[in-house]
């Protein structure tokens, strides 16, 4: 005899169906872009599609994928994390500068995500509990963080052929890079807690409307505090991948990066105002962005129109949200 299933299950099923098909939409409507550019990229760069080259795409893409995970959920809540990049320069260089002291050497990779976390912390609780505005606290301590770098790199690059975990950034689980496989990773993390918890819920709730998400009884700092940890977290992260990679950090690592999270995360099909977004799409627009830095690599366009592309590429996506939100609003 069988028991008859619960009404309560079949409507979570249904609803877990329909926010993976609701995802999977949402990222489906980016799909045509990447698939534009790579073919773009194929014809006209040369070696593009060669293995080593897309291995290449997937190792550039992983860190930024890293990097726009946190910055999703910060972007989802109606905030901005500028200070990512800064964060992962920081990071790295002290994972670098602790693997160089013998006795706390094992202690490279906790030391770069608790210091990473714990920024990030600090940038929440400044938004969270003094009301300030994300943009400018992440813009004071991006500009303190790259300063901190420096002075903890001593103004040199802090070098280390010996990391104990350079298997990070130069490894492979089968055929795929040690790099790509925490960059899926994260992401499927992430897209757990915000599909699949209450805290992701809250989170949608908080940037679609954060006085009613309080009025409702929802713990907007504690939302706050977790969505800013989450990315300094991250940034900790990066920071370890990054110098795992190049067994070396400086104080100029990660600097820009924070951009190329934002427009990935934006491209992605996340709004600025907050609220409406995918972890899927983040994903799919950091292979945007990576693909789009070695096709232009690979034919050879300058490191300063590369900028200037870039910095179109945003402003398109910019005002793709735009006419989204808008068209979100009227529907």
């Amino acid at each position: 005899m069988t028991n008859p299933t619960h009404p309560q299950q079949v409507a979570k099923s249904t609803s877990a169906k329909k926010v993976l098909m609701s995802d999977l939409m949402q990222t489906v409507g980016i799909l045509p872009i990447l698939i534009l550019i790579v073919a773009v990229f194929g014809f006209i760069a040369p070696n593009f599609f060669t293995e080593s080259n897309l291995l290449n795409i997937t190792r550039q893409a992983s860190i930024n994928i890293v990097l726009a995970a946190g910055m999703t959920f910060i972007i989802l809540t109606g905030g901005i994390d500028l200070s990512v990049g800064s964060i992962l320069g920081t990071t790295a260089v002290a994972a670098m500068v602790v693997s160089l002291i013998p006795e706390f050497a094992m202690l490279s990779i906790p030391a770069a995500l608790m210091l990473g976390l714990v920024l990030g912390l600090f940038n929440g609780a400044l938004v969270a509990f003094a009301g300030l505005p994300p943009f400018i606290v992440t813009l004071g301590t991006y500009t303190a963080l790259r300063g901190a770098a420096y002075l903890l790199a001593d103004g040199t690059t802090v070098i280390n052929s010996n990391i104990n975990f350079e298997w990070i950034g130069n490894n492979y689980l089968g055929p795929v890079p040690w790099l790509v496989v925490i960059a899926l990773a994260v992401i499927a993390l992430c897209w757990f807690i915000l599909r699949r918890t209450t805290l992701g819920v809250h989170i949608y709730a908080v940037g679609g409307n954060m006085q009613a998400a309080r009025l409702t009884g929802i713990k907007v700092w504690l939302v706050l505090l977790f969505v800013y940890g989450m990315s300094g977290l991250l940034s900790g992260l990066g920071g370890v991948m990054s110098a795992s990679r190049l067994y070396s950090a400086n104080g100029n690592l990660g600097m820009g990066y924070e951009l190329d999270a934002i427009a990935a995360v934006i491209l992605g099909g996340t709004s600025f105002v907050g609220g409406i977004g995918t972890i899927t799409g983040t994903l799919v627009g950091a292979l945007i962005i990576a693909t789009l830095n070695n096709g232009m690599t690979l034919m050879g366009v300058s490191y300063f129109w590369q900028l200037v592309i870039k910095g179109a590429v945003i402003i398109i996506a910019v005002l793709i949200d735009k006419y989204r939100t808008r068209h979100h609003q009227s529907a």
